[in-house]
């Protein structure tokens, strides 16, 4: 494939970085400059970039500025191009699956090398093969254009590099990419993973080259001293009282547990009762069968963030996904993650693996990644199962390059027990006995 590439100053030692890696792969790179760390303005390089895909002389672009944002404003001026920034590998799938952008652009000051590398990789591998997407693209492609040729002014140049940017203008950037994928300025909770959310996750990110992560509450540390923020503290028993809910959120305020998940009857009293701790509060949808109508589901999650969810575990329609209606499952779940970017809440897909061959829970995490939920999550707690290790792993090789994590849940009753899901690659324990397991690391902690 031949690939134009361009950056600014800020990005010249990253095209470098990717022009060598995307010979090495077999590509024809066309390299369009810059050519120094001098400063130079990026609209003039992007233009450049996005000319020579528009003209046939390169099949796909990429072109890399400070933070991605202006170089796709400019290229996208130019007709016959479509370009998407991307800022990890599910927003390049997603790019190229469903807008079949022909340029993509990245933020040198958000990426490191590796990680840059393989939402490259993702791009030029990525094909939009869906008759509904390739329907859409071709709508964007009939759109009328402003009919003139984009002219960069001789203006006197400007030093657009992120070293120059101020601390306003790098929040206002961070403020930005939160937007675009559900997250909310200024919360205190994460859409995704975070360092004090999920530390093992964290240290992955920074051995792929990330330079910027949420600051959750803590720092990531050993299993057993940040055990807690790994819980979600559970109690979804039918005969939950009041009394017993309210010692759950005393316990969660004590141990610092990550959340409190409870049935929707009871969000709103826990959300007030855990007001000035970073604890969150989590709540269930479709609990515990799945069964409810997308509408439905839909609904109840917008009602319990309304109420004080941060979070929210909603259940797949297994009857649904074991008969291959993977489109109702699709839109199910869909209903779900999109109430919660519109309401800035997490979301996690409850896949009741127990009921599910593992052909069927490949399937269903794919689902689950394809409608941008940020967790899938193994069980209810009501089925024949609960977690195992194995499942955990089988779920991380689907959805961790798209930046998910996986919560483990079901039958997890000690330190022992959250160890091994932790080390499989579960980010997340959904446990009632939250304070045993606390209880035994500390012991752990202790001993060794």
């Amino acid at each position: 494939m031949k690939i134009a590439i361009g950056a600014d100053h800020g990005g010249y030692e990253l095209k470098i970085t990717m022009a060598t890696y995307m010979k090495k792969q077999g590509h024809q790179v066309l390299d369009l400059g810059t050519d120094s760390t001098e400063a130079v303005d990026y609209p003039k390089y992007a233009k450049l970039v996005a000319e020579a895909v528009a003209s046939g002389k390169a099949d796909r672009g990429v072109m890399i500025d400070g933070a991605g944002i202006g170089s796709s404003m400019v290229a996208n001026k130019v007709p016959g191009v479509r370009a998407a920034m991307a800022y990890d590998l599910s927003s390049a799938r997603n790019g190229r699956e469903h807008n079949d952008a022909n340029l993509l652009t990245l933020g040198a000051g958000q990426l490191g090398a590796n990680l840059a590398a393989q939402i490259v990789d993702v791009f030029l591998t990525t094909e939009c093969t869906e008759p509904r997407h390739q329907r859409r693209v071709a709508m964007i492609s009939d759109l009328p254009g402003d009919g003139a040729e984009a002219t960069i002014s001789p203006v006197a140049t400007l030093d657009y590099g992120l070293v120059d940017l101020s601390e306003e203008d790098l929040q206002r950037i961070v403020n930005r990419l939160e937007g675009l994928v559900g997250g909310s300025a200024g919360t205190v909770f994460h859409a995704g993973p975070c360092v004090g959310s999920c530390p093992d996750t964290a240290r992955q990110f920074i051995e792929l080259g990330a330079r910027r992560l949420t600051s959750g509450p803590d720092s990531p540390g050993s299993i057993p001293k940040d055990v807690a923020r790994y819980i979600d503290h559970t109690i979804l028993k039918p005969d939950a009282t009041l009394e017993m809910v309210a010692k759950v959120v005393a316990e969660a305020r004590e141990h610092g547990f990550r959340s409190v998940c409870v049935n929707p009857c009871w969000v709103k009293y826990v959300a007030d009762g855990l007001r000035g701790t970073k604890v969150l509060t989590c709540s269930v949808v479709g609990f515990p069968l799945g069964a409810a109508t997308s509408d439905i589901k839909g609904m109840e999650t917008r009602k319990a963030i309304r109420d004080g969810a941060k979070e929210i575990d909603m259940v797949i329609n297994v009857g649904r996904l074991k008969g291959g209606d993977d489109d109702y499952v699709l839109r199910d779940i869909l209903a779900v993650t999109e109430a919660c970017r519109d309401g800035s809440a997490v979301s996690k897909v409850i896949i009741e693996t127990a009921l599910l061959t593992d052909e069927e829970k490949l399937r269903v995490c794919g689902l689950a990644k394809r409608a941008r939920a940020n967790f899938v999550k193994t069980s209810t707690g009501f089925a024949s199962g609960g977690a195992t290790a194995e499942d955990i792993e089988l779920m991380a090789s689907v959805v961790r390059g798209a930046g998910m994590e996986v919560k483990a849940s079901g039958g997890i009753r000690s330190f022992t027990d959250a160890k091994r899901m932790i080390e499989a690659g579960a980010t997340r324990i959904g446990a009632s006995a939250s304070i045993a397991i606390v209880q035994e690391a500390q012991k752990t902690t202790i001993s060794s």
